[in-house]
């Protein structure tokens, strides 16, 4: 009994690293978590529209707004659906708080040309004078 009893009370000197590897798991798994949230925030609500091609396409430039027009003639700005009115006030908006801005319109192949021109035109309108059409790429044969 007297055995045990010393062992008991004997002193730990070696460093027991299971806890702080735990830790140190559970902390990178809240970062891979988190960093995707993260990335996935940044990137603008996509819309499913079918962009005509053309090979001369080219990459958007980051500071731009995103103008949409569906296939069904709905309005979207930056990924969030509105009427016509209201995108005219909220482009207008940005053009006062940010006064270099540019537009990125996508427009959906089944949309009419006139409702392109009357779009574009109206963002024009508004003083933005950088205005794009997305397009998707094109293989050239």
């Amino acid at each position: 009994m007297a055995a045990t009893r010393r062992q008991a009370d004997a002193l730990v000197t070696d460093i027991n690293v299971t806890p702080l590897v735990d830790i140190m798991l559970v902390l990178l798994i809240i970062f891979m978590l988190t960093s995707t949230t993260i990335q996935a925030m940044d990137q603008p609500r996509t819309i499913d529209v079918d962009l005509p091609a053309a090979a001369s396409a080219q990459v958007q430039p980051t500071r731009s707004l995103h103008v949409v027009l569906d296939g069904k003639g709905q309005l979207y700005l930056d990924g969030a659906a509105l009427d016509r009115p209201a995108l005219i006030a909220a482009i207008r908006a940005r053009r006062v708080a940010e006064p270099s801005v540019t537009a990125l319109v996508s427009a959906d192949r089944a949309a009419s040309h006139g409702t392109v021109i009357g779009l574009i035109d109206s963002v024009r309108s508004l003083g933005i004078s950088d205005v794009a059409i997305n397009t998707k790429a094109q293989d050239i044969d």
